[in-house]
């Protein structure tokens, strides 16, 4: 995907026997668990803050100005994936513009693993650049992947198409696994790191360019995902920088390893790389259909996968059983008036960036496209777990990158144009739309009857989770919300590109002070526009075949 284009789409991992809907405590996978159902039990999470300002021309918040903000973490400059929280640790992905360690500077991808409690950080994984530029690592765009945490490992995609486990301790408990990390962390020409307490410890690590020929195009993303002894990924197979020509038509679009050894199990060979439209991004879900563990993947082709992971079982290429497949793409969208239609085009297909939602043996998947593609038409489609069949679709949703949010006979997603909509989970019947009047990016968040969710513009937007719209509450975070908002032991955690905030409540909060002076943010806020005119122009370029 591109510069901008991760999608909220990030992360989770979970095992057989995890819940649907997310008790009070951590959030250690993207959507909280294998199902990435995007609901949390918690209560008495916030609805009112304030974000405070920045000491003086620095890019540090002020806490003193903030209001229930226990506390915030300076990220990099761009900052597209969804944290995770799990075992009083924080992991977050950014890019390098906020170095943590003088030796490693310049433009990486890095995983930061902060203390819970205070947003320290604690140790680092700072990724060096493939070198390809924007056509498969685009520059500054960072670690887009949100990290899997199970036990004492987290597994995390990395911005070099690799799938990697680390130690959740990092180096502080000495050096496990791979002993070559100083190796990888170095430049080429640079001199040999040394490692440090707040480097990152690596287990194992698997190529996914060296192993299966795959060509990420723009920047490589996915939330792993976690079933048993088993972690399954997509690859970000897709085109070059033509947009028309697929370097590699047979490198599969997801794979299987073991989660403990790295060693490669399988692959789905469904042909989804030879049929994709621009790349595959989106993130698998998983769990229990008819108390069989199923993998659900929507592919880079617009169509929804099922795949048994029973069937990884090794060897030089293992291919996945398809359990069921589905075109999330009406006819209309495909063909008009007997010709194709084309791909990038308002009224024309889209792919499947978003997560699909496995609940009650049904799966819920929008269609969408990279957001530097633009608006256009979509649909939200409710599948039968078991056969694959359609349940019902509704096409009042634009195209989206979100994953939605089930609870209660209630379907809570939004799309790329900014709508949250609310259908009945049952029928698709269209409940409400709710105009936020700017771009998201990122899913809903539902707890405790109320519904979080980040625009571009910068606002959290708080909705009543009911049949009946209602807007309880709206907080200006003054700065773009890409990431999606999360909730673990009793705190709210949003990001904007730059910070990540804790937010609290009750005594956990700290008091408001007067505002003061916005000139730093002025000038932060300058700088944001001018990177963002020249994303776009680069980004142009490419569209169009430039240099």
């Amino acid at each position: 995907m591109k510069r901008n284009a991760l999608l909220a789409t990030s992360l989770l991992a979970l095992s057989m026997a995890a819940a649907l809907t997310v008790k009070a405590a951590d959030w250690p996978f993207w959507g909280g668990g294998a199902s990435r159902n995007m609901v949390s039990s918690e209560k008495n999470i916030a609805v009112t803050w304030d974000p405070g300002r920045y000491k003086g021309s620095t890019e540090e918040i002020d806490l003193a100005t903030t209001k229930n903000v226990k506390w915030v973490a300076k990220l990099g400059s761009q900052s597209y994936g969804n944290p995770t929280v799990s075992g009083g640790k924080i992991f977050v992905g950014t890019n390098n513009e906020s170095p943590r360690d003088e030796k490693l500077k310049g433009d990486r991808a890095v995983l930061l693993c902060l203390d819970e409690k205070t947003g320290e950080m604690i140790w680092q994984l700072a990724v060096p650049k493939l070198g390809t530029g924007k056509v498969s690592d685009w520059e500054f765009l960072g670690l887009c992947s949100s990290p899997a945490v199970d036990g004492d490992k987290v597994y995390v995609v990395t911005n070099r198409c690799e799938v990697i486990c680390l130690d959740v301790n990092g180096q502080a408990n000495g050096n496990q696994g791979v002993q070559d990390e100083a190796k990888y962390l170095t430049d080429k020409g640079k001199p040999l790191h040394t490692l440090g307490a707040k480097d990152a410890d690596v287990l194992w690590r698997y190529d996914m360019r060296e192993e299966l020929g795959v060509f990420p195009h723009n920047i490589t993303n996915c939330g792993p995902l976690i079933l048993g002894n088993t972690i399954t990924v997509t690859t970000s197979n897709g085109v070059d920088w033509t947009h028309t020509n697929i370097p590699n038509p047979k490198a599969p679009a997801l794979c299987v390893l073991d989660k403990n050894t790295g060693k490669y199990l399988g692959e789905e060979g469904n042909g989804v790389s030879a049929k994709t439209m621009h790349s595959n991004w989106s993130s698998p879900a998983g769990g229990l259909v008819n108390g069989k563990e199923t993998i659900i993947f929507g592919g880079g082709d617009g169509i929804c996968y099922a795949f048994d992971p029973a069937s990884a079982v090794g060897g030089e290429q293992s291919i996945l059983k398809t359990l069921w497949k589905l075109d999330c793409n009406p006819p209309e969208y495909r063909m008009k008036n007997g010709k194709p239609l084309k791909y990038a085009t308002f009224d024309g297909p889209s792919e499947v960036i978003a997560t699909p939602v496995l609940y009650k043996n049904r799966v819920y998947v929008p269609i969408g496209q990279d957001p530097e593609h633009g608006e256009g038409i979509g649909q939200i489609a409710c599948i039968d777990a078991v056969t694959g069949k359609t349940v019902w679709v509704n096409k009042s949703i634009h195209r989206s990158l979100s994953t939605p949010s089930i609870i209660n006979g209630m379907v809570f997603v939004s799309d790329y144009s900014g709508f949250v909509h609310c259908f009945d989970s049952e029928t698709g019947k269209l409940y409400w739309s709710f105009d936020s009047k700017s771009h998201i990016w990122g899913s809903t968040m539902v707890a405790e009857g109320k519904v979080y969710a980040g625009t571009e513009d910068g606002d959290i937007v708080i909705l009543a989770a009911s049949k009946v719209m209602k807007e309880l509450g709206r907080v200006d975070m003054r700065a773009p919300i890409y990431a999606s908002p999360v909730i673990a032991n009793g705190t709210l955690y949003v990001g904007t590109p730059t910070h990540l905030y804790a937010i609290a409540t009750g005594a956990k909060a700290a008091q408001a002070a007067p505002r003061q002076s916005p000139t730093a943010l002025a000038r932060m806020t300058a700088r944001a526009k001018q990177l963002r005119a020249e994303h776009e122009k680069l980004a142009s370029c490419e569209a169009h075949g430039t240099p």
